[in-house]
């Protein structure tokens, strides 16, 4: 069968490289419906409510505050170790067209423990509709995809596998999900060491959460009670913060 050879764009070569990147990684994951109905109403009641991943992107980010280990990667070079970061730094999937393809691209969000939810949520909407060139972590990863095979193999290996640049390059946990698009349980895969997937709101007011995770960091029970406290910060902190932002205005109604 005779077939149409097509380049390989840099978007989706970025996506190869990833991948690659992940294919040594051995990941493990749980998945657990958390009752969010605490959210939910925060949110129903909020005047601009901050999007599910900036949401996660942050509880995420706070409950690790408290969990070293969600900090933790890790490195193989000058020799194997467990390394430490100081803080979170979370890698958000951005879906983007871009030149009529369809791709996807990482957003780094340094320290979003620190931030507020609504700091959070705004960088990760402009990821969504800035040029790539105004996003700085774009600007960084297209340079490397553009280098050559053996520069590009070797400035993967420097930013995979030193401690200091996996924070700088890949982050401490990603987020990504399809929610958006509909329903589904998504297992994506990166670099690790973590990433975290949620699905559709159901009518339970629960929703599907999968964590995946590099075995080597880490064992399922840590994961366990981690989407125990998620589950806490996403009703607490998170809902305080929606609701602390601003109500939506309460209409009179004619009698």
């Amino acid at each position: 069968m005779r077939g149409t050879p097509k380049t390989i764009s840099l978007r989706r070569r970025l996506i190869c490289d990833l991948m690659r990147a992940s294919m040594d990684v051995p990941f493990v994951s749980l998945s657990r419906s958390l009752n969010i109905r605490p959210l939910l109403e925060a949110r129903a009641g909020a005047m601009a409510p901050a999007g599910w991943a900036a949401m996660f992107v942050k509880a995420f980010a706070v409950v690790a505050k408290d969990e070293p280990v969600l900090r933790t990667v890790y490195a193989k070079w000058p020799w194997p170790m467990l390394y430490e970061l100081p803080n979170s730094v979370a890698s958000v999937a951005i879906a983007r067209v871009e030149a009529g393809e369809e791709c996807v691209m990482p957003q780094r969000i340094a320290a979003p423990e620190a931030m507020t939810l609504a700091a959070v949520d705004a960088e990760i909407r402009r990821a969504k509709t800035a040029p790539i060139d105004d996003v700085p972590m774009f600007r960084k990863i297209m340079r490397a995809t553009r280098l050559p095979l053996p520069l590009r193999r070797l400035s993967w290996a420097i930013g995979l596998n030193f401690g200091r640049q996996r924070g700088n390059w890949f982050g401490s946990f990603a987020v990504s999900s399809v929610a958006a698009y509909g329903g589904g349980e998504l297992h994506p895969i990166t670099p690790g060491p973590y990433i975290v997937s949620y699905g559709v709101v159901e009518g339970d007011q629960t929703i599907h959460v999968v964590i995946r995770w590099d075995h080597r960091v880490t064992d399922a029970a840590p994961i366990a009670r981690v989407l125990t406290r998620l589950e806490q910060v996403l009703n607490t902190e998170i809902a305080a913060e929606l609701r602390a932002a601003g109500s939506k205005p309460i209409r009179a109604v004619g009698t």
